[in-house]
């Protein structure tokens, strides 16, 4: 059977792997992209990952996310990691709005599915957790965007979408990125330099607002304001400025792994318009990119995968049925990747970053 997995890894990440096969003790560093219910053809290989390969580690373990992807990070510094992400699948999944939702209800929603996977003491564990250092990225309005005129706010989009265009820097006009980590100010991304950036502490007590807040995109759901530790404002979806992520990873001799579900890593939400904005080689010479192959895609339900369209594109119980058809598809990965790990087969396979698009 043809595998459900297409890897791709930068010079020195294939290199490694080719020489010295699959380990969890190889990787420093873990992402999680944007990208709403896309995650869910990665659910599969999450539960493995999370609750097999990953547990083997001794040393710690950096995650970065923004949105979705953020969500999936902090499952993994629970306690129970798979029973988390379990959660996080089946209430995700199983989301049902009115027929014409405001941005109140889906922001109602939204807070109670991520109280639902965090649990009682989801907040704590993440908070406490010294194996599994997490970030969380979300992005401040600046200036007139900060405001809450939501015609100010308007405008404010529309001039970064307008800015990004001639330079991805002058995103920094409009946002600041926002990292919420649990290590502090020890994080290796205090440093970062490519756009406006803040470094905040993440705790028990400002978790759930930055989980709310990585997760705010634009006109769906309400943006956070004033998050405890944080400089005062509104915060909105990591995505807008960190959508596929493009910046130094700071995995030192180590490697990152990206499990992703798409071959395409665009930099900021602003980005998926412009074909020639595309993440930076360098970026990701040790990254290992591990997606669903466009052949075991061309099995699933309508031939794709999950997005946010298909809340409107499908009724509700043709919505969730196809969902759940995907999530348990998703095992083939876990699958293709444990074989790959314990057996080396599929090894021969991994192509070079540079080769995505071909």
């Amino acid at each position: 059977m043809q595998s459900s997995l297409s890897i791709y890894a930068g010079p020195k990440a294939r290199a490694q792997l080719l020489e010295q096969g699959v380990t969890a003790s190889q990787f420093n560093v873990m992402v999680g992209a944007s990208g709403g219910p896309k995650w869910f053809v990665l659910y599969g290989l999450d539960r493995y990952l999370f609750g097999t390969f990953l547990q083997e580690r001794t040393e710690p373990l950096l995650t970065l996310g923004s949105s979705a992807g953020a969500w999936r990070m902090c499952c993994l510094a629970t306690a129970d990691p798979v029973a988390a992400i379990d959660r996080l699948a089946k209430l995700y999944s199983e989301e049902q709005y009115s027929d014409t939702p405001t941005q109140r209800e889906i922001t109602l929603k939204a807070e109670a599915m991520l109280a639902g996977m965090l649990g009682p003491t989801g907040a704590a564990e993440i908070a406490s957790n010294e194996r599994f250092l997490t970030t969380i990225v979300a992005d401040r309005s600046r200036g007139f965007g900060s405001s809450r005129h939501k015609g100010l706010q308007t405008a404010s989009l529309g001039l970064a979408a307008l800015a990004n265009v001639v330079s991805r820097r002058s995103l920094s006009l409009f946002f600041e990125r926002t990292l919420f980590s649990t290590q502090g100010r020890e994080s290796p991304w205090a440093s970062v330099d490519d756009l406006r950036t803040t470094l905040v502490p993440l705790r028990e007590n400002n978790i759930m607002q930055a989980m709310m807040a990585t997760g705010a995109i634009p006109y769906v759901l309400e943006g956070v304001r004033d998050i405890p530790g944080a400089p005062s404002g509104l915060y909105w979806d990591g995505g807008m400025t960190d959508y596929h992520f493009d910046m130094d990873f700071h995995a030192g001799d180590g490697l990152v792994l990206y499990p992703h579900f798409s071959a395409e890593v665009i930099p900021g939400w602003f980005d998926k318009a412009l074909p020639w904005r595309r993440a930076h080689a360098q970026h990701y010479d040790r990254v290992v990119l591990v997606t669903p192959s466009k052949e075991f895609v061309a099995t699933l339900p309508n031939g794709k995968i999950p997005d946010r369209k298909d809340f409107e594109k499908l009724g509700a119980d043709e919505r969730i049925r196809c969902w759940r058809q995907v999530l348990k598809a998703s095992e083939r990965l876990a699958v293709d990747f444990q074989e790959l790990v314990e057996s080396g087969v599929g090894l021969d396979r991994i192509r070079p970053f540079s080769e995505r698009d071909r």
